[in-house]
């Protein structure tokens, strides 16, 4: 492959147009192999990652030394994002490179605190839209080398990551704010001269690739590429890319946003190996075959902020973490260390308490598949290991039952054991076989205030039968968040102290339905537990009745007020559907804990 390189000199920074030779035809039936292996080649490729389940994202660059501040005033937006969200000059914004000298990086200890966490993988912004190279690139100045801080944090990390068994992989950005030649160009790039040419473009971001899985790094576990929504990226840039990155190291794991945003054409296939879903945990997985991972933040930014201190809590992160194996995904948890090089205290604290919960827990975390569960479960989840013939269920109890007896529906499996995870005895669990399920004794305690585990084992497939909620022996009938069913783009479970609720539902298109099953008809009173800082409306349809309403008006997501919808009938045993539909007319997103109906009482 023959490379030609031409400096150009843009605002004090030596910047190099990297052009690539036309490779043989052998190179391109050999490329084109990457995108068609064999189902067996694939998931020989995909095993450590979904082995894994658990890794670290890190976002570190320039914006890092602005800590969401520029010329003193705060940034409203995301901490990386603050060129963009502020129209910053490039002219201006390179004053950070000077400034950035993170003489407090210790990539040992970095790697450490994510080991002690239960990571596997690390994630780090070799490159951000700011287009700065967190390495030594040959290509640019426009990275760590013209900075104060003259050493190799990326390789320092590799080298950390080597010893400490840890998977080092790199973000990529395919949107460049910076370069001179990328197009689209933003209007307050004010340092460039020439024309954009997407094409010199694509051949310097293939240099820097092959910087970074050519070079002194090693093995890289996988690339995660961003930035690909904009019109210049196209469907064939993406293929040609997922092949060059594997031409460079076979065993690679690349994401799907390689590819474009663009509707699929006939014939065309996903360039990625998976998927990432952002900020959400989707409702129901993506089904069986399709691998995925939600990135997610601790506090609200990606990049550092020094003033963002809306930190989730460490029982929300455990719950989001076994979330996702319980629909066969992986957990990849952001920091934003600061301009010095250090990640901040509360995502050390956060790290520290989720590694003590992993210690005694991980192996109901690691290599598990999804939950044979066709709904979610009223207490928790469920992750799922099958070896030899036998069956191994994890069952993470995050609402310990108040009686000591959790109920498995739909379960009819005989089991071999029950036990508690964290037992070192291992004890055995009574467990009693119903009609609609099965039944666990515990203690009346929980072992674990975030996620206690049980343990199931029996020989063969689950043989998990549906079931519908069911009336408890007073008439009355709750139907929880988790175990309602999530129709749409962005409504999801999320963990909220010792609850599961249903929240992030900003898409007046998205709803929720429960189905439950009345032995006892007749009329109920409806109710909803709520949470929303601004009035919202919605309707709920059961039994072919409909009841608009408004919310209540809480201080905040987390505070709820238990709100009465009206009364509806039913006027026969059967199975019945409740849904929650927005108005779209006056809809504002609210989180929903739980609806209940209650029997009407007869006066005589």
């Amino acid at each position: 492959m023959k490379c030609k390189i031409l400096p150009t000199l843009v605002a004090g920074f030596c910047w190099f147009a990297l052009t690539i030779g036309t490779g043989s035809a052998a190179d391109a039936d050999q490329a084109n192999s990457y995108v068609n292996e064999t189902s067996a080649q694939h998931d020989a490729r995909m095993a450590w990652w979904r082995d894994a389940r658990f890794g670290m994202f890190i976002h570190w660059g320039l914006y890092s030394e602005a800590a969401g501040e520029w010329d003193g005033k705060p940034t409203s937006g995301a901490g990386e994002w603050m060129m963009n969200d502020k129209q910053i000059p490039l002219s201006q914004y390179a004053r950070l490179v000077p400034q950035f000298n993170p003489v407090k990086f210790d990539a040992d200890a970095w790697v450490q605190i994510a080991k002690a966490a239960g990571m596997k993988y690390i994630v780090i912004t070799s490159k951000h839209h700011e287009g700065f190279g967190m390495f030594r690139s040959s290509l640019t100045d426009w990275c760590i080398k013209s900075t104060p801080f003259q050493r190799e944090p990326l390789k320092e990390l590799a080298a950390a990551c080597r010893k400490e068994g840890i998977k080092l992989c790199f973000y990529y950005s395919i949107m460049d704010w910076h370069s001179p030649v990328y197009a689209p160009r933003k209007p307050w790039n004010d340092i460039a001269t020439n024309a954009p040419d997407f094409d010199a473009y694509d051949a310097y971001m293939k240099g820097q690739l092959k910087e970074l899985l050519s070079g002194d790094y090693g093995s890289i576990g996988l690339i995660w590429f961003d930035g690909q929504w904009e019109d210049t990226w196209t469907y064939d840039r993406g293929i040609d890319l997922y092949n060059y990155v594997r031409s460079l190291q076979p065993g690679i794991i690349i994401n799907d946003r390689v590819g474009t945003r663009q509707t699929l054409l006939p014939g065309q296939i996903h360039a990625g190996d998976y998927k990432t879903p952002e900020q959400t945990i989707p409702p129901n997985g993506f089904g069986a075959g399709v691998d995925w991972e939600t990135c997610m933040t601790m506090n609200d930014t990606w990049g550092y902020k020094k003033n963002d201190d809306t930190w989730k809590s460490t029982d929300m992160l455990v719950r989001n973490l076994i979330d996702c194996a319980s629909k066969g995904g992986n957990y990849l948890l952001n920091v934003g260390p600061t301009g010095e090089g250090l990640i901040p205290d509360p995502s050390i604290e956060r790290l520290k308490e989720i590694g003590e919960w992993m210690k005694l827990n991980g192996v109901a975390v690691y290599g598990t598949t999804a939950s044979p569960f066709s709904r979610q479960l009223p207490w928790g989840r469920c992750t799922t290991k099958i070896s030899g013939g036998t069956t191994t269920l994890y069952l993470h109890v995050f609402n310990w039952p108040g009686d000591g007896e959790l109920f498995v529906p739909g379960l009819k499996n005989k089991i071999k054991t029950a036990y508690l995870l964290t037992d070192p005895e291992k004890k055995k669990l009574a467990v009693k076989n119903g009609e609609n399920g099965l039944t666990i004794s515990l203690s009346m305690t929980a072992p674990d205030k975030i996620s206690s585990t049980i343990v199931l084992e029996f020989k063969g497939a689950p043989d998990v039968q549906p079931t519908p909620i069911l009336q408890t022996r007073d008439g009355s009938v709750a139907l929880s968040a988790s175990e309602g069913h999530l129709h749409g783009d962005t409504i999801q479970y999320e963990s909220r102290s010792s609850t599961q609720t249903i929240g992030y539902w900003l898409n007046s298109n998205d709803w929720a339905d429960w189905e439950f099953k009345v032995t006892k008809p007749g009329k109920f009173t409806i109710t909803a537990d709520i949470a929303t800082p601004v009035l919202t409306a919605f309707e709920l349809s059961v039994a072919g009745q409909t009841l608009r309403t408004a919310s209540p008006v809480t201080a905040n997501y987390d505070t709820f007020q238990t709100v009465t919808l009206g009364v509806v009938e039913i006027p026969n045993e059967e199975k019945v559907t409740l849904a929650i539909h927005p108005l779209k007319d006056g809809w504002q997103p609210m989180n929903l804990k739980a609806i209940h109906l209650e029997p009407v009482t007869v006066s005589h």
